[in-house]
């Protein structure tokens, strides 16, 4: 099935310096607060994805990893970067950020005036992924200033030079890992693997999020060590997690994992059940809101179903492992959702919140807490059980797309067309048959004659029902409107189309309905989606669905199978209605 995506954008190296420089001198400029801390954490990022857009365009020029003047100085940028992330997450913010290095000198290497290509790390995006964590695991490794660390790119560039700050030792290295995904290999050339290679018996760290399905790049880098030389036992892994490499995993890549313990603190540690205040999410939660320590609910994995439903046979189906961390603070009888929105352009996520909520259509932001957002947490009737018209449901979803659709511009762009087309036929497919698929084709026609009719706007891309809730004054409330166009899938920002189709399959819309959601969304845009473009995103948004419920329903528990079986079939059987309109 055809489901996940990276979020690429290119951008002028240059551009990125700039924008580093300013972040570093406010921070210099910042009281020494958590506040400043996160700061220093994003402009450290944003400095790792400068670095790994470099690494892999040289890469892509040369066909291997090698040293090079650019990289030298991103990786002591890092590093210096990294030093000042540990002396303010060991102070509890309070340590000073005097600079001892040069930092302005290190960004001139890498003010090239040419676009790089840049991915987005997803672990700090989506999966609560901190580079404390790593700072906290190379503390309690035991491994000395003299191990050599590696990261693995692209987010272990930035990982790893934690890693290295933590320990003391000498900027990190990074390889790429390339070719099949499920047996990668690295290519360095001459100097940097002599450079790497310099102390055979000294220890070696593995840094990067994963493991994954094969643990492949964890497992080619300790393959490519272990083949010059270096002693199993000296080679370390710091992974994100404390589980095993999932199923297609090698044997050997596998009794190495075992033997080897991995240096893990996950966010548990971290930031959740961590007895120190100052470091402590529901501290800074409650500090955020001006509130005495009331009682805290994890709402994560589903279990926010909990909260919306009295009977569970209502309840939707859940992909756990893709939700997002979500909590419930309750205070005097009041109530807010403290939710993961990512370490990245959380400004940019707070601006369209503020935007969207003033026009009414979802809750406020109340504030951020180093990566989760703050709002409150809104009582009513959660659609699967509404019993309002739903004439009036499509009048209110009709102007919260139109509004989007006018007022907040694409931030980064999305799938083309003629990739959607093909994620469709491909899961559906694999669903539904070699017939089936054939007759979508036959539906979707020739797709890049449409493409001059689309326009990508910031689409909300999730229209299922329990994303919404009916308030006591009947009015729609979208509880989840702020990056789900920027989710670790291959949809990204589309054309309005895209949310119209969706909401046309979510509430079931006839075509008279979806007709009128037609007319809404034109009159708010002043641009009318044609018919043949809902047709197509119709049955590509048809075509994603069943994968995504169908690669959900491969990882859960029993209790959970039924959920998605059913809204498996139910998107199937959507698939099947389209064909014979």
């Amino acid at each position: 099935m055809l489901v996940y995506g990276d979020i690429e954008r290119v951008e002028r190296a240059a551009s990125i310096c700039c924008r580093v420089s300013d972040d570093m001198a406010a921070c210099f400029n910042m009281e020494p607060d958590r506040r400043r801390h996160e700061l220093l954490v994003q402009t450290f990022i944003m400095t790792g994805e400068l670095v790994q857009g470099l690494a892999d365009r040289e890469f892509r020029q040369r066909g291997y990893d090698e040293i090079s003047d650019a990289q030298v100085a991103g990786s002591e940028l890092l590093l210096f970067q990294a030093r000042m992330l540990v002396r303010s997450w060991r102070t509890n913010f309070a340590g000073s950020l005097l600079p001892s290095t040069d930092w302005k000198a290190l960004l001139e290497p890498l003010r090239l005036d040419e676009p790089i290509r840049i991915k987005q790390p997803e672990g700090y995006a989506h999966y609560a992924l901190y580079p404390e964590s790593f700072l906290e695991a190379a503390l309690r490794s035991g491994l000395s200033s003299k191990a050599v660390v590696i990261g693995v790119r692209s987010i272990g560039v930035s990982l790893a030079a934690v890693v290295a700050a933590a320990l003391g030792s000498g900027p990190a290295y990074s390889l790429r890992p390339t070719g099949d995904p499920f047996r990668r290999q690295v290519l360095p050339g001459k100097l940097l693997q002599r450079r790497i290679l310099d102390r055979l018996h000294t220890d070696f760290a593995i840094v990067d999020e994963g493991p994954g399905l094969s643990g492949s790049s964890f497992g080619c880098i300790a393959d490519w060590l272990e083949t010059n030389g270096v002693p199993a036992e000296r080679i370390h892994f710091f992974p994100s997690h404390k589980g095993e490499p999932g199923r297609q995993v090698s044997k050997a890549h596998l009794r190495r994992w075992k033997q080897r313990r991995p240096h893990v603190v996950d966010v548990h540690e971290l930031i959740l059940d961590t007895p120190e205040r100052e470091r402590n999410l529901k501290s800074w939660a409650c500090e955020l809101l001006g509130v005495s320590e009331g009682s805290w609910r994890d709402l994560s994995g589903g279990q926010w179903r909990g909260l919306r439903y009295e009977d569970p046979q209502y309840w939707p189906p859940s992909y756990r492992q893709q939700e997002k961390l979500k909590f419930l603070l309750s205070d005097s009888g009041t109530h807010h959702l403290v939710k993961f929105a990512g370490l990245c352009e959380m400004a940019t996520k707070q601006a369209r919140g503020k935007i969207l909520s003033e026009a009414g259509f979802t809750p406020p932001v109340l504030g951020t807490c180093h990566g989760f957002i703050v709002e409150p947490w809104i009582e009513g009737c959660a659609m699967e059980i509404d019993p309002a018209p739903k004439t009036e449901m499509v009048e209110q979803i009709g102007l919260y797309l139109g509004f989007r659709a006018r007022h907040l511009p694409a931030t980064h762009g999305g799938a083309s067309l003629l990739d959607l087309c093909h994620m469709a036929t491909v899961n559906i497919e694999e669903a539904l048959g070699g017939e089936v698929a054939h007759q979508i084709q036959q539906l979707i026609g020739r797709p890049h004659h449409l493409v001059k009719h689309l326009r990508r706007v910031d689409t909300d891309n999730r229209l299922h029902r329990w994303e919404w809730i009916r308030r006591q004054d009947g009015r729609l409330i979208k509880t989840d409107a702020l990056d789900h166009n920027a989710s670790h899938d291959l949809i990204g920002c589309q054309d309005v189309a895209w949310d119209i189709a969706g909401a046309s399959v979510e509430f079931d819309l006839s075509k008279a309905q979806r007709c009128r959601l037609v007319e809404i969304v034109a009159v708010e845009t002043d641009r009318e989606p044609r018919d043949d473009v809902l047709k197509v995103f119709e049955a590509c948004y048809l075509g994603f669905q069943i994968g995504l419920w169908s690669l959900a329903a491969q990882s859960h528990d029993a209790s959970e199978q039924a959920r998605l079986r059913s809204a498996v079939m139910r998107y199937e059987g959507r698939v099947l209605g389209l064909l014979a309109e």
